[in-house]
Parts: C-alpha cells; sequence; structure tokens
C-alpha cells in the first residue's frame, strides 16, 4: 500500500521546539498497524543519526542524508578552516548559524535547519511512506530536543575540560 491516508489523518502536527503527545515509540507502535511489512520496516531502521547513503534507502530518505553529508560536511570544514585561521562559507546554510552561540546554542540552531529542510521536503509528500519517513525524522529531532538539560550538560563539559588540561 503506498497510500497511508489513515495514519496520516491521525497524526498530530508538529512544531519546532514544541512538545507533542505523540512520542517515538507511539508512533512506531501505530504505524506498524497501518503499513506494509516492508515500509514499516524501512520507517523502523530510520535514524536521524545515520546519514551513511545506502542503496536500498527510499529517495526522500536518500535526499534528506545527501543534506545532512552536506550539513557535516560544512560543519568539518569550517572546523578545519578556524583551527588554521583561515575563512570557510558553508553551502548549506549561512556562516553565522555556527559562529553566533555558545555550543547549545549551535545545536539547537542545527536541529532547526533540518527540520525546517524536513518541512520543505514535505511539501512533495501527503499520503506516502515519504510523507512518514519526514515525520519520524521530526519526531526524532524533538526526542533530541527535548533531552537536552543545561545543567548536565555543563558538568559534563566541565568534566571534559578537566580532562583535557
Amino acid at each position: 500500500m503506498d497510500k497511508y491516508y489513515y495514519i496520516i489523518s491521525q497524526l498530530p502536527s508538529l512544531f519546532f521546539g514544541k512538545e507533542t503527545e505523540i512520542t517515538v515509540e507511539t508512533f512506531l507502535v501505530e504505524a506498524e498497524k497501518w503499513m506494509a511489512a516492508k515500509d514499516f520496516q524501512i520507517l523502523e531502521s530510520i535514524d536521524l543519526k545515520n546519514y551513511l547513503f545506502d542503496k536500498q534507502d527510499p529517495l526522500t530518505l536518500r535526499e534528506y542524508k545527501d543534506f545532512e553529508n552536506q550539513v557535516r560536511t560544512d560543519i568539518a570544514r569550517f572546523r578545519e578552516a578556524q583551527k588554521k585561521d583561515l575563512d570557510y562559507k558553508p553551502t548549506a546554510f549561512p556562516a553565522a548559524l555556527i559562529k553566533e552561540g555558545n555550543p547549545l546554542e549551535i545545536e539547537i540552531k542545527l536541529l532547526e535547519l533540518r527540520w525546517k529542510t524536513l518541512d520543505e521536503m514535505e511539501r512533495e509528500h501527503h499520503f506516502d511512506l515519504g510523507f512518514l519517513i519526514l515525520y519520524y525524522l521530526k519526531l526524532q529531532i524533538t526526542r533530541r530536543y527535548f533531552q537536552f538539560n543545561k545543567e548536565e550538560g555543563l558538568k559534563k563539559f566541565q568534566m571534559l575540560y578537566e580532562v583535557a588540561k
């Protein structure tokens, strides 16, 4: 089945930085009920942190991974240029996005960049597997966003700083 009208029409809207009543786990339980087994297998294997290409990935996922690879490449090149006191202009986002702010603020801005890209990609998908893939990636971004804990992060940073001295 390539159209998933029922499950998609039941999904709550997602907004960046806003909590939602649906969790990643709940989404997967519901999706499994309504999706073709092959499609569900693809969906549940998707991980926001996995940006490596796979020939078996659906086009929507390959397009997102291409974007993610570009973002990561730009960040790596920017950091390398910084070490050498050189300028590097990222192609996937404005340089100010990673120049301004503390690491947590930059990470949040990068999550928002990913979210906006998923929003743009969503325009081409309505009741298909592609939409569910993009929705699932957004749920993972939401979960990551709400896992940030400023106090815990500061403790970890101080611990790593002490070790690096």
